[in-house]
């Protein structure tokens, strides 16, 4: 009688579909590697209000008088 592979053939099977799956994953979060992460769409969640200003201001997307508004403003909240 011909049995086949039996548990050695359905480890080898686990084995292989867990490893394709979990190489997937890898490669997906390699080429998208801020999607679904918390903290917006820079992946800076770990940073201050301060910093990501700061990093904005240095990218260039507010103006200077807008930086300073927006310093002065996390001053206050800073003091409540």
């Amino acid at each position: 009688m011909m049995m086949g592979f039996g548990w050695i053939g359905l480890v080898i099977m686990f084995l292989f579909w867990g490893l394709l799956i979990a190489g997937a994953i890898f490669l997906m979060k390699s080429i998208f590697p801020g999607v679904g992460s918390v903290g917006g769409h820079y992946g800076d969640s770990q940073l201050s209000p301060r910093e990501i200003l700061d990093q904005r201001y240095a990218r260039g997307e507010v103006t200077r008088e807008q930086y300073l508004e927006m310093v002065k403003d996390l001053r206050e909240l800073g003091n409540r």
